[in-house]
Order: C-alpha cells, then structure tokens, then sequence
C-alpha cells in the first residue's frame, strides 16, 4: 500500500500563516464558496420545515449535558451491556494507546488489512500511521475519505473531507492512484457524478467481499442496550459492519446518550443538519454479536484523550455536546475562505477551534492560535442543533493562551503559563483593568484624547499595533466622551433647556434630542 503523509500537527504551520497561504489558492476559495453555500442553503430549507426544531435544539442540548455531568455512570453502564451483549471493552487514555490497542486486535486475528468506514476518532489518533508501520493496510471506504487517501491528502471537512477538490481533480487522482491500490479506474474516466461513483464502487467491491477485518467510529453509543449507532450516506458503512469477522469501533467517550429513546431526538437534527435530508439514508445499528448474522466479534475501544480533562473545564465542556454535523463549517465565514487544512486539526472550523485546543492543550504554536481564527460574528451558534456556544468558548479559551492560569492535564490540576507573543495583549489588558478601575483617570484620558484627536495616527507602531493597522482604520475620537455629553445633556434638562445633539447648544425648548 503506498504510505500516507503522517498527519501529526507539529508538521503545519499555526492559523495565520497557512490561513495566509490557503486565501491565495483562488481554485480552493471557489471550491468551498459552491460547496459551503450549496449544503448550507439546503440545510435552512430543512430545518424550517420542523415547527419544533427549537425544542429538539433544547431537547439534545439537555441530553448531552445531562450525560456530560453523569459520564462515569453511563459509561460503566455502557460497558456492562456491550459485554453482555458478546462484545469486548477496550479503555485507551490516549491516542497510543488506542492504537496499541487496535494493532494487537488486527495482529491476533493474522490479517494484515482492514476496510475503516469513516471515524474521526481514529483520524485524531492517527490509525492508519500506526496499523501502517505495523504492516497492516487501511483501506477508507467513506467515498470522500478514499478520495482524501489516493491522494496522499488530508481531509479539510467534517461532513465532507474531499471538500476542497472539484470533479476534475477527483477524475485525475482516480486515474492516477487507483491502479496502486487495487482495482484501477476505467479507461476514459470523465468527471460525472456517476461515473466518479461508479469508479469507485467498482474500486472497493473487492475490498468488501475481501476483507475479514473492519474498523469503525459511531456517532452515538446507547448506555442502556449497548447499541453502537453509525449514519452514513452511501452504503459503504454497512458493508463494513455487516461482511467482515471481526470489527473493531473506536469511539470518543462522549458519544454516549443514556437511552434509546434519545435517539429520537438526534436522528432528526443530526441529518438535517449536516446533509440537510429528513431522514438519514444508511442508519446501521448494532448490539454485541449474534450467531450467523454479522461479525462474530465486536471489539469497542472507547478513547478519552484528552476529553476528561475538557469536561473538567465548565465554560469549554460544552465542546463535548458536538455531534459532528458540520453545519458550523457551513456558515463560517473564515472556514470559507482559509479551508479545513489551515485549522492543523482534524477538527476544522469553528468547532476545531474550541475542541482541538482542549483536547491537545495550548502549549503549541497551532492550538493557540486556534481560538484566534473566528469573527465571532455568532453564526456557528445560531446553526448548532446542540447549541454549544462556540463564541463564548472562543473567548474563554482567548484568555487561557494569554492569561495562562489553571487548567486540567491528564487529571491533574495544574496551572500553565501565558503562550508566547502575547506581553503586548496583556499589558494593553493590565493597562486597560487599571484604567476602568479609576474613573477619574479614565475621565481624564478621554478628555486627553478628545482634545488632541487631530494628532490620530493612520497606523499603529510596534509588531502587533501594525498588524492590526494593515487591515482597517483607527476609529475616529469624537469631539466628547459619553460622560461628558451625558452630564451636560443633564444639566440642560434639570434647568429646562433642550440641547441640540449634534452641536451641543441649546435649542429653547424642552423635549427629546433626536
């Protein structure tokens, strides 16, 4: 199997620069601009359908949080079911041992490769650098994601990871990679849709019939049966959970839901929200093994990483409600431009922005400046059919990389210092507080600067002050402060003179200032 690009995030640059690079790439922009627009027009069509999607945007909020507060408890119940029901638990702390875990799962069974239907889980981990170095083949069977690694990419969405390629470029890496990975494509490819689908089937059919191993994420996990839930929209998915003998799920330990009549809330806001369709087109579920029906052996490998920490942060553990639907991407203003690659993350957008930096830490150069790549203009929150409140968590974690301060690291309180560049930030917020402190000095510096705000500079001195200036104006000082305005606009109606607004005399009369 040709060997992928390790994806290990010290290997980008942080936000800025590869935001920087990716804005120029003029193919990239129209790609995303057709493709965000296209999902998130359809997905506003959707969800106005449904009088009750408020309540259901409640209703799955409550579930998650109420999980989230009681984890430890559904998780133990989660595993008591699963094992009842046949299947194996495996507990993974981290990203090693997860895929330590796995590798030995694949090694026992004699294999040497695997068909994975689509898991984020194991793209965080890394799975496919690990089963790889232990000999072992990863084969992706979501569509976006073989189209993702025949070319030695990285996927840059959650819903749909090929999004930044057009149709052509899918042709010539089918014609171009196929052949090195088993059955090639067709002679005289075009770009259709259904060509390109059936490139592909035909492509996979015999890793299917193939394999004896698979490897799975879940989009929920059922506390009370020990179901695993996976939605999919091809089909792919389910030849994976159903043809091989053993099948392995890695899944984050914040995807359990208490009961399955939970379910029903999120089988309604998960497919509206991410491909925008009522009703889900594959919804595979499974319970355990049964005889003769499925594989004879069920492996689940519930992965913390980093996630117990988040949940001990009371502001950030909303991250942890996300159900992965995307429809953050869709509306982002930033993710549009700068694509999913420039986030470092397998996480990108607005929800990579809060979830990588608590699940990774902000020691590195990329995790802080994660929080950094959002307008805050609040759109991601509006879309959230769990509505985390993805600005506020921004905010929070702003403070974090440049205040530093206690936080929790493999379940131990520590307190981490400030991230690097930040001195100018925090004197302007030190200098800032102790101006806000004391009113008359800050009535004296408005005054100051009302009074010399013909010497405003065009553009600031010093690194950061530059930076700022490259982009947009200083705003203009008015002539007087709020303070001063107001204590005089008081003083004309305690002595019965109306006074004009704009030059500040009086006008003879009493009444409004409009």
């Amino acid at each position: 199997m040709p060997a992928l690009p390790a994806a290990a995030p010290a290997a980008f640059p942080a936000f800025p620069a590869a935001a920087r690079e990716a804005v120029r790439d003029a193919t990239l922009r129209a790609n995303l601009r057709h493709a965000t627009h296209t999902i998130r027009d359809k997905r506003a069509r959707a969800v106005a359908e449904l009088a009750d999607w408020d309540r259901l945007r409640a209703a799955g909020r409550a579930v998650k949080d109420h999980t989230l507060r009681h984890l430890d408890r559904y998780l133990l119940q989660l595993e008591a079911a699963v094992t009842e029901a046949g299947g194996t638990v495996h507990w993974a702390a981290d990203a090693a041992e997860a895929n330590r875990i796995v590798t030995g799962l694949v090694l026992a069974t004699g294999e040497r490769e695997v068909v994975k239907v689509k898991s984020m889980a194991t793209q965080e981990t890394g799975l496919n650098e690990a089963l790889e170095a232990a000999g072992i083949a990863a084969y992706e069977t979501d569509l976006a994601e073989l189209i993702v690694q025949l070319g030695h990419d990285r996927p840059s969405h959650i819903l749909v990871p090929a999004i930044h390629r057009n149709r052509g470029e899918i042709r010539d890496i089918f014609a171009r990679e196929m052949g090195a990975w088993g059955r090639p494509a067709p002679d005289g490819l075009d770009d259709t849709p259904a060509a390109l689908a059936e490139a592909a089937r035909l492509h996979l059919r015999e890793k299917f019939l193939r394999a004896k191993v698979a490897v799975s994420g879940a989009n929920f996990m059922v506390a009370e049966t020990g179901t695993m839930v996976v939605l999919e929209s091809e089909g792919n998915g389910r030849m994976c959970l159903t043809l091989p003998e053993t099948l392995i799920s890695v899944v984050g330990i914040e995807k359990v839901i208490p009961t399955f009549r939970d379910l029903e809330i999120f089988l309604q806001t998960l497919p509206r929200s991410s491909t925008a369709e009522r009703m889900n087109p594959y919804t595979t579920m499974w319970t355990g093994t049964a005889d003769g029906d499925g594989p004879g052996a069920f492996h689940l490998v519930l992965l913390d990483n980093g996630r117990t920490d988040t949940l001990a942060d009371e502001t950030g553990r909303q991250a942890l409600r996300c159900i992965r639907c995307s429809a953050c991407l869709n509306v982002c203003p930033v993710y549009e431009r700068a694509g999913g690659h420039a986030y470092g993350s397998v996480y990108p957008g607005p929800i990579g922005a809060i979830l990588s930096p608590q699940l990774r830490g902000t020691a590195g150069e990329i995790d802080a400046s994660l929080p950094y790549a959002s307008t805050l203009c609040g759109a991601c929150y509006e879309v959230c059919p769990v509505a985390i409140d993805i600005p506020e968590v921004l905010v929070h974690l702003r403070e974090r990389v440049v205040q530093g301060g206690p936080v929790t690291r493999e379940g131990i309180r520590v307190r981490i210092r400030p991230a690097r560049g930040h001195t100018a930030e925090r004197a302007a917020m030190r200098a800032a507080r102790l101006l806000l402190d004391h009113p008359g000095a800050l009535r004296a510096a408005e005054r100051i600067l009302s009074r010399t705000r013909r010497l405003r500079p065009h553009r600031l001195p010093g690194g950061p002050g530059r930076a700022w200036t490259d982009t947009r104006e200083l705003p203009e000082v008015p002539a007087e402060s709020f303070r001063d305005w107001w204590a005089r606009e008081r003083a004309g109606e305690r002595a019965g003179v109306r006074m004009d607004a704009r030059t500040g005399d009086p006008t003879g009369g009493r009444g409004d200032t409009r």
